[in-house]
């Protein structure tokens, strides 16, 4: 059932977007126009069969794999795109925002009067008041129905999956997208790494404690003449994934405690401590003295890659292969290793580290309310979850892109080994990087045996009891309360946090921080996470 433009210029006039800011505040739905969000399914036919035998099109709005634009404009462009709509049967006009545009261009997307049929975007975190209210403001459609009667993969798989199915839906039980899913190795990604050839050199080992951190820094900067022994991004905050930080049971960020409850870790009180051992490192030129300005990725390539920088916390591929592919041509030694999450006494098990959850709400796909075809919509997203399906998303096309050996799917040298194009820029023509699809583990990007052996080790901590998880949702209220008070939280902590690693503010000062901190309302806000991950964990 089609809305009506009453429906629609409600949304229209409940959506108002801030030219200020661009973020767009949507009233509570309260008004009664003979519509309702959920539309009524139509008869169940051949859901499950492909190619779909249709003649309507759909619309998609996601974002395009950087990547591809190196050849073609447009997903639909694509080998991928042109074989997603051979084996389908339908066929898709996308529309891309501009590259560090999405989020101004999705709030103006939301505001107009007419939504393409679906939309790739985070709808838990990017939407105020999240899923729940996007439904409300008849925005997106609750999927149950659809999902029972037309899409028999996903529908399968969540009934598989218990810990999936709950991570999808909203409090109230409504599912919302269809979910990129990460495989099981695949969600750990990030953590410390070290120039193993420096340790060889200086006859060290790779560290494990605070300890035998502090020595192998001494000895990068001292013996081996490192300006910045350790370094690190700094985007809105020092990117070490709470290494170094954790080792204190604690975490520059929210977390959950060992019973459960949710901890605003900036104000624990072993977090001083934390910050006196970055301050004496900092202090002592352990730590690249200009951290906070290395906030983009070829500041960081020359420190580790120019010899000035022998330690860091990076990405497996983005930082670890890409650094090793680089190096190597110049230096034949050049070797990067993981490192544990650090601890303070030997043998312990790292309290928290990078650790990512299964479900990726940031690439998921919702189906809006101004679709005409919302059953065909749902079967073709339904596609990507069958066992064809995967296979393209994850691999792209069979004899092309990749061939299976030993029954298992293997990317061709034509993927990769082409002297061109490196190989993420040839597998985003064949496939889909990120998506509402099932991740394969058999996909690899790893080109050293280091970043095989860095998942295990980083992976050796209780980041799974620790970490937040993305998908908890706050009331309407609620989200209002927690935007408005963590703004302000967020800004002060990180302008503080970096006066006291440099020096600028002395550590006797943060009883006063603290108690700063609690006058902005840090108990409020942690109150509503605590009641919304209670709701989560009830689901």
């Amino acid at each position: 059932m089609k809305q009506s433009s009453a429906g629609k210029s409600f949304r229209a006039a409940a959506c108002v977007v801030l030219a200020s800011s661009l973020v767009v505040a949507c009233t509570k739905q309260n008004i009664g126009d003979g519509q309702d969000a959920t539309k009524t399914p139509a008869p169940s036919s051949e859901a499950g069969k492909y190619p779909i035998q249709t003649k309507e099109s759909l619309t998609s709005w996601e974002l395009i794999n950087t990547n591809l634009i190196t050849f073609v404009p447009n997903l639909a462009d694509s080998p991928f795109g042109k074989q997603l709509e051979k084996e389908t049967g339908v066929k898709v006009k996308y529309a891309h925002p501009a590259d560090g545009q999405s989020k101004e261009q999705f709030n103006l997307l939301i505001a107009s009067n007419k939504l393409p049929d679906v939309i790739e975007y985070d709808w838990n975190s990017s939407y105020p008041g999240g899923a729940e209210k996007a439904i409300a403001d008849k925005v997106i459609l609750p999927l149950n129905d659809y999902i029972d009667k037309y899409a028999p993969n996903l529908k399968k798989r969540l009934q598989q999956d218990k810990e999936l199915d709950k991570m999808v839906k909203t409090d109230s039980g409504k599912y919302y997208v269809f979910p990129m899913i990460r495989p099981d190795n695949g969600l750990v990604f990030r953590g410390p790494m070290i120039r193993k050839d420096w340790l060889d050199e200086l006859k060290l080992q790779v560290p494990t404690t605070i300890d035998e951190w502090y020595t192998v820094l001494k000895a990068f900067k001292e013996q081996k003449g490192a300006s910045a022994p350790f370094t690190s991004l700094y985007s809105n905050e020092f990117n070490i994934q709470d290494a170094f930080i954790g080792a204190y049971r604690t975490a520059n960020r929210f977390y959950i405690d060992d019973q459960g409850k949710v901890k605003y870790g900036p104000i624990d009180p072993q977090f001083k401590e934390a910050l006196a051992l970055l301050r004496k490192w900092y202090a002592e030129g352990l730590i690249d003295k200009d951290f906070a300005l290395n906030t983009d990725s070829k500041t960081l390539d020359n420190k580790m890659l120019g010899e000035n920088s022998g330690a860091t916390v990076s990405l497996l591929s983005g930082g670890m292969g890409r650094w090793m592919e680089t190096g190597k041509k110049k230096n034949p030694k050049f070797q990067l290793v993981a490192a544990p999450y650090p601890t303070l006494k030997k043998g312990e098990r790292a309290f928290i580290g990078q650790r990512d959850f299964k479900y990726n709400p940031s690439a998921s796909k919702a189906v809006t309310v101004d679709t005409k075809h919302p059953e065909l919509a749902v079967q073709w997203l339904d596609y990507a979850f069958s066992e064809k399906g995967s296979l393209l998303f994850n691999f792209g096309i069979e004899g092309e892109s990749y061939a299976m050996k030993d029954g298992a799917p293997q990317f061709t040298d034509k993927i990769t080994k082409n002297e061109k194009y490196n190989l993420q820029q040839m597998v985003s023509q064949y496939t889909k990087p990120n998506g509402p699809f099932p991740g394969d583990s058999r996909k690899n990007f790893n080109t050293f045996p280091e970043q095989d052996e860095a998942v295990k080790i980083w992976s050796e901590t209780d980041a799974a009891k620790h970490v937040m998880p993305l998908f908890i949702t706050p009331t309407v209220e609620e989200s209002k309360e927690v935007a408005k008070l963590n703004t302000a939280i967020a800004s002060y902590k990180e302008e503080m946090f970096v006066k006291f690693i440099m020096g600028k503010e002395p550590i006797d000062k943060f009883d006063d921080y603290v108690k700063q901190i609690q006058s902005m309302g840090i108990d409020k806000v942690t109150k509503i996470y605590q009641e919304a991950l209670d709701r989560y964990n009830k689901r």
